[in-house]
């Protein structure tokens, strides 16, 4: 059955207190509290550093077994090398994830690309190729010279998505090319009409068998936890509804 996953990019914040946090709530209970509430977390850490296996089993260590941590790649990949002659720098990477691998509790592994890349079909293929089948990736393209008909075929090929992201300059195209999908939503405020149209996205991919992760920009406020929150407890009251 198709899940839901739905959270911020990041959680330790003491300013989402006492909204979100408890208010004396010491900074190392945040985690465990942020996922007895939310069910996944963008990790954006990893894009400067590569996360320590100590550091990874102290996650698994506080978090339901059902939590999924989704990885933002390390700049060398995505800024410095491109994506072109990164394969061995990548397996690095992928390798120092592996205690969420094999506890099966990463989500998916985000490839944030710089706003100058463009467009290269040969260079995202051969990327693409190097990759472990049996782990899920989404990329999020910043030039919308990657929004094309190409570049998603390429990606449907593979099994990898495209990350659907809002922002002021760019936003993605909604286009399906794997069977789950990213959505990371980025303006700091949303309506409850804007709340309901991405619950409303989500229901269709559940309904076509879709795990959707759905990630709400982290501001000073808990505004992002919050929606998450809201957006988690309307799909499981769908589901009631329905069932």
């Amino acid at each position: 059955m198709a899940e839901v996953y739905a959270g911020t990019s990041g959680w330790a914040y003491p300013s989402w207190k006492p909204g979100f946090y408890p208010a004396k709530l010491a900074s190392a209970k945040f985690l465990q509290h942020y996922a007895s509430r939310l069910s996944t977390v963008e990790v954006n850490y990893t894009f400067r550093h590569f996360p320590t296996e100590k550091t990874l089993r102290n996650w698994l260590a506080i978090t339901p077994a059902s939590f999924k941590f989704s990885i933002k790649a390390h700049q060398n990949i995505t800024h410095v090398k491109r994506l072109k002659d990164a394969a061995e720098y990548t397996r690095g990477f992928l390798g120092a994830l592996q205690p969420l691998v094999e506890e099966k509790r990463i989500g998916m592994v985000l490839f944030q690309l710089p706003p100058f890349l463009k467009a290269d079909t040969i260079l995202l293929e051969e990327f693409l190729q190097q990759l472990p089948k049996s782990a899920r990736f989404s990329f999020e393209f910043r030039h919308e010279s990657w929004f094309s008909d190409q570049v998603f075929e390429i990606l449907r090929k593979c099994n990898a998505a495209l990350c659907v992201a809002e922002s002021e300059k760019l936003e993605s195209p909604d286009v399906a090319t794997a069977n789950f999908c990213y959505y990371r939503m980025r303006k700091p405020e949303y309506s409850a009409a804007e709340l309901e149209q991405i619950a409303q996205k989500v229901r269709r991919h559940l309904d076509a068998g879709t795990d959707a992760f759905v990630y709400f920009k982290h501001e000073e406020t808990p505004a992002g936890a919050l929606y998450a929150e809201q957006l988690l407890a309307s799909i499981r009251e769908g589901k009631r509804a329905s069932g």
